[in-house]
């Protein structure tokens, strides 16, 4: 009976948002109502603010959500554009897939299916972090549907991230309390090892973010969120999943002629300095003082980056 309960108003919802007119949908998303379903049948929080060019915000995490960079730095993001802020599936408060339906192809068509409920013919894709794969692989996809990219501590190659991150992480630990790290093990358990650690140590704020205060507004944010669904995070690495996200899609980056505007911190150690390889034929690179966060660590910078950006999107 509770789990009736539970589904009755979710259901009620989804019916109305099945039979009103758009302009009766967007309000409802606008209003935070949480009305997307995937053609799979996998429930979406989505919701919309702001003015401007309509733009997604494809989070990281991998399975974050998007709701503290929402809160933290929306206020900013809503001045340039229309945000849509979407949490993907199995991450943040959206449903799970009951299949585990998480793999990249997957990701790309609910941002396909959101794009088609919305009633838009193109967008702009941000991306933070591990997004950058899912952003990158939908503009590959569907260029029609894409006015521009905007790849803030974007990840495009996993394992070079990946490489990075138990390098870096590995020189943040205590000289006198890390073990041996054999250069020559596999890549996952390297990383797997360092990141432990780093979380064992407490030490994991020193590779993200360039400031205490930075960290601290993170973690109140999260502290609170009233729901966090991890299962996207938690079913990543299962064969079937992590294969499409292996793919370098810096490769990719040269015949892809949208606008791109690539936003790095300049000390992130999460991507490395990956962006350098990066080779959109119309890309504009902004490096910033910061680390992994700098739409919360230099949000002037990049409301600055996103007003000249946006002014030379097509109209």
């Amino acid at each position: 009976m509770k789990t009736l309960r539970f589904l009755r108003p979710a259901l009620l919802c989804l019916f109305y948002l099945l039979l009103v007119g758009p302009a009766a949908r967007a309000q409802a998303l606008a209003n935070g109502t949480p009305a997307v379903s995937t053609s799979d049948g996998v429930r979406l929080y989505v919701r919309v603010a702001g003015q401007g060019r309509p733009c997604v915000f494809v989070h990281g995490g991998p399975g974050a959500g998007s709701e503290t960079i929402e809160t933290l730095a929306g206020p900013m993001l809503e001045q340039r554009f229309q945000m849509i802020y979407l949490d993907q599936r199995g991450s943040g408060r959206s449903a799970s897939s009951p299949t585990k339906a998480y793999g990249l192809p997957r990701l790309v068509q609910d941002l396909e299916d959101l794009r088609q409920q919305l009633h838009l013919e193109r967008w702009v894709l941000m991306s933070h972090s591990f997004g950058g794969l899912i952003a990158t692989a939908y503009a590959r996809q569907y260029p029609q549907h894409v006015l521009g990219l905007v790849l803030t501590n974007s990840i495009l190659n996993l394992p070079a991230s990946m490489e990075s991150m138990a390098t870096k992480g590995y020189a943040l630990l205590p000289a006198a309390t890390r073990p041996p790290l054999d250069a020559a093990a596999p890549l996952p358990q390297r990383f797997g090892m360092v990141m432990a650690l780093l979380n064992q140590q407490h030490l994991m704020g020193r590779l993200m973010y360039a400031t205490d205060s930075a960290a601290a507004r993170v973690a109140r944010a999260q502290r609170r969120q009233a729901t966090a669904n991890h299962d996207f995070a938690a079913s990543l690495y299962q064969p079937g999943v992590i294969d499409g996200y292996l793919e370098d899609l810096t490769a990719s980056t040269p015949q892809m002629t949208l606008p791109v505007l690539v936003l790095p911190g300049q000390t992130d150690d999460v991507t490395g300095p990956q962006h350098e390889s990066f080779r959109f034929p119309h890309q504009r690179v902004v490096a910033l003082p910061g680390k992994h966060y700098v739409l919360l660590e230099t949000p002037n910078e990049v409301s600055r980056a996103l007003a000249a950006f946006s002014r030379e999107l097509p109209k």
